[in-house]
C-alpha cells in the first residue's frame, strides 16, 4: 500500500515547489501532477512527487483523513 501526504504550495519554482506539511518545509517534484498547480493549492505528495491536486471541495475531507490516521504521530505538531 502507497500513502500519499497532503500538503500546501508555499512557492512554485519551475518543475518543482516548496510544500508545507504541518510546519514542514520540503522540495517536490511537480512532474507528474494530474494537472496544473499554484501557490496555496493543496496537492498529495508521494516519495517526493506531487501525484494529484486535491479539489478545494475535498480538501476538508482529505485532511481530517489524514489527520485522523495520523493522531498519534502528529500531536505537539499543531500550534
Amino acid at each position: 500500500m502507497c500513502l500519499g501526504v497532503p500538503g500546501q504550495i508555499i512557492e512554485v519554482e519551475g518543475a518543482t515547489a516548496i510544500v508545507d506539511f504541518w510546519g514542514v518545509r520540503r522540495h517536490v517534484a511537480l512532474d507528474v501532477v494530474d494537472e496544473e498547480v499554484s501557490v496555496g493549492d493543496h496537492v498529495l505528495v508521494h516519495v517526493g512527487f506531487a501525484i494529484r491536486r486535491i479539489a478545494p471541495e475535498d480538501l476538508a475531507e482529505t485532511l481530517a483523513f489524514f489527520e485522523a490516521m495520523t493522531a498519534d504521530d502528529l500531536e505537539g505538531l499543531r500550534s
